[in-house]
């Protein structure tokens, strides 16, 4: 809607700052998401007195860490699934978080959502540190990804709902920076933190210093617009204006009489409403497909890599540095090109270094095809972020980010094993990578474009885009005749 970037500005020095506090939980999330490389990283054991491989009384060697999970609780011979199922459990967490606290968000706020999601965060994060045994570690880590899951969603939406279309691409891009960060800067708790227990007390204590949100966090003006609550809009918006030394004179005017023109088809969304109408039911399953397809990929790929030959510690910090490199890659790509564009063309890209990976021997040329993949798969997460939040309206947005990311969680939950299949073959786990974004390619023709549009409303605008590009689309035949 340009009338409230009208009154508010498309980039000030508020939007600097909101972006600012909103970037900061970032980075723990990196931490988080991607830490199970230090708790669970490749263990090396004998079994005394005898050539067995599996025993209840291995020999560990603790030469690069002194204790991880795997040798906490002997995740080893029968059990090693057990590594591979707490990093799922994790991230099932997240897929319900970013579903229940993205429909949540919706409908009672943006704030209170988030702030509740921050205080989680700092409590489980810390809580599991001290925990006793396998089962209680990975239950509340469970329930960190819970709260992981809905800082994503609503963060992201936040930026987009207050920066101007001409800034959004670039604030979608940057929205990435910290996670890599974050990812980049495991290798440095991993190397002198050598302790799991250690470890995560130190990435958990960070993120405390997000209770500030507490009393600076701002509502959504276009979720208040959106939910008719106009006098508590206007004041917030009056806010924003001043602090961005704008005219503050006529945003009541103009506010209400926006609001007498869409009362009547302004009404709060659910996660129905997605499903309801033909155009936005298509796009929200093809969306769904599409980061359920990225994050298998993204978390998968960078799992292998970190288990390929060579030093772990270099490995992370490669594969994070191409994660890094694709957020300032994307903006100008964002700029000049179409979503739906960059969206096919680097999912082709992704699966071909992928794939190819089969061909090649295990070292450096194959690390070096693994960070290609995850290169080209995040700056496909990174659009796709922005594609979603473009392409679905106010009343539902977080819903629709909900449920993507809900898919995506269940594309990082088969990742682990996927990436475990390294034993049986070299070829199994890049083919069973890199197969799946051709399809995602494929399907994403099927989609609206939404560069440089604005952000929607209402249902009834949602369902409009789709339908209106398809009549447009159809009339160009007849034109020509």
């Amino acid at each position: 809607m340009v009338l409230i970037n009208n009154l508010i500005g498309n980039f000030g020095k508020y939007h600097l700052w909101l972006s600012i506090i909103i970037l900061l939980n970032k980075f723990g999330v990196g931490l988080h998401q991607m830490a199970i490389i230090f708790l669970a990283p490749p263990v090396h054991y004998t079994c005394p007195n005898t050539n067995i491989t599996c025993c209840y009384n291995p020999v560990y060697d603790k030469s690069v860490f002194s204790r991880t999970i795997i040798t906490e609780w002997n995740l080893i011979c029968e059990n090693s699934w057990l590594k591979d199922f707490t990093q799922t459990l994790f991230q099932f967490g997240v897929l319900i978080g970013s579903l229940v606290l993205g429909a949540a968000s919706d409908r009672y706020g943006r704030r209170p959502t988030l702030i509740s999601a921050v205080i989680i965060e700092s409590l489980t994060g810390v809580i599991a540190s001290f925990l006793p045994d396998f089962w209680s570690f990975t239950i509340v880590r469970m329930m960190l990804g819970f709260s992981i899951g809905g800082i994503l969603v609503i963060g992201f939406v936040i930026i987009m709902e207050y920066v101007g279309s001409k800034y959004r691409d670039i604030l979608s891009a940057l929205f990435h920076v910290p996670f890599s960060i974050g990812h980049i800067s495991l290798a440095a708790f991993g190397y002198y933190i050598t302790d799991y227990m250690y470890f995560q007390l130190a990435i958990s204590v960070i993120n405390i210093i997000l209770l500030f949100y507490i009393c600076v966090l701002p509502e959504s003006p276009r979720w208040l617009l959106a939910t008719n609550k106009t006098v508590k809009a206007i004041s917030l918006m009056k806010r924003v204006a001043k602090i961005n030394n704008l005219p503050l004179e006529d945003i009541p005017r103009l506010t209400e009489l926006y609001q007498l023109e869409h009362k009547s088809v302004m009404k709060k969304g659910s996660l129905l409403d997605l499903f309801r109408t033909p155009n936005i039911r298509r796009n929200i399953i093809i969306m769904a497909f599409l980061w359920l397809v990225c994050s298998y990929c993204f978390y998968g790929v960078a799992q292998y890599i970190s288990h390929l030959t060579g030093n772990i510690y270099v490995n992370v910090v490669a594969s994070g540095s191409v994660s890094l490199c694709s957020c300032f890659v994307s903006i100008p790509l964002m700029k000049i090109s179409k979503r739906k564009t960059l969206v096919i063309v680097f999912n082709v890209a992704s699966s071909i270094c992928l794939i190819v990976i089969t061909f090649v021997p295990e070292g450096t040329y194959s690390v070096v095809l693994g960070c290609c993949g995850v290169f080209f798969t995040f700056i496909v997460f990174i659009v796709l972020y922005l594609y979603c939040s473009e392409m679905f309206p106010t009343v539902v947005r977080n819903a629709a980010i909900g449920i993507s990311s809900m898919m995506a969680r269940v594309g990082s939950m088969i990742a682990p094993f996927v990436a475990g299949l390294r034993p049986h073959g070299q070829w199994c786990a890049p083919v069973a990578f890199g197969v799946f974004p051709i399809i995602g390619a494929i399907l994403c023709f099927m989609l609206p474009e939404t560069k440089d549009c604005e952000l929607l409303m209402t249902i009834e605008e949602g369902e409009a885009l789709g339908r209106n590009q398809e009549n447009q689309q159809q009339n160009i035949p007849s034109q020509n005749v």
